[in-house]
């Protein structure tokens, strides 16, 4: 095994988004690792939406750090960007 293959690929640290004075995402905390398979589930109005914008970078966080791939999304956005893509179903 390479050194740091066991790194995540996605870590969320305590990500938060308001709107007003509606809470959205409220200090979310995850990771994913390489080879796993991860999805978001959950009622109408529990953040999902809003925590995929974020790592996307649509939306900018209130509060709280995304890394893809070790990169900070703070500062390293257009070097992430050009190596991801994001497919949302649209119905």
């Amino acid at each position: 095994m390479c050194e740091g293959s066991n790194k995540p690929v996605v870590r969320i640290n305590r990500l938060t988004k308001r709107y007003g004075e509606i809470t959205a995402v409220n200090q979310l905390s995850f990771e994913v690792n390489k080879g796993e398979i991860f999805g978001f589930l959950g009622p109408n109005g529990a953040g999902k939406t809003t925590t995929i914008n974020m790592i996307c970078g649509l939306v900018k966080p209130d509060a709280g750090e995304i890394y893809i791939n070790g990169l900070s999304a703070a500062h390293s956005f257009e070097r992430i960007k050009k190596r991801s893509a994001y497919a949302r179903r649209i119905s």
